[in-house]
């Protein structure tokens, strides 16, 4: 059974950087796909970005674009969001997710191939 446990997160004020990690514990993540999802007030979970199972491929929605990267260390059974040049509106509850293994392609990002999730780390930002 996979745990993820994400951290990081903060209240922190417009324009500041946050540095997101999620944790694996139960199950090696080096030949899956990782995700960042978040969800903010009476909205639906979103994708925020993702990462290959080989690192060397990555997918970022447009509004994050050019702001988050997603990195994994495989050594540690750790993904990170470095989030920088923070908005209010990426004011979310932010999760981590453990996606389909050895897959390649954009669809290996949709919500619906994720087997597990963390609890969720919360990302307030302040204008």
């Amino acid at each position: 059974q996979v745990q993820l446990v994400e951290s990081g997160g903060g209240l922190v004020q417009a324009g500041d950087s946050l540095r997101l990690s999620c944790a694996s514990s139960g199950r090696m993540i080096s030949t899956y796909t990782m995700g960042w999802f978040r969800q903010a007030p009476g909205k639906e979970r979103e994708f925020v970005g993702g990462i290959s199972w080989s690192g060397l491929n990555t997918k970022y929605a447009e509004s994050v674009k050019g702001r988050f990267t997603i990195s994994r260390d495989n050594a540690k059974n750790t993904v990170y969001l470095q989030m920088n040049s923070l908005k209010p509106e990426d004011t979310a509850v932010y999760y981590c997710g453990l996606g389909p293994p050895q897959c390649s392609g954009d669809g290996c990002y949709d919500s619906v191939m994720f087997q597990a999730w963390g609890q969720g780390t919360r990302v307030t930002v302040s204008s």
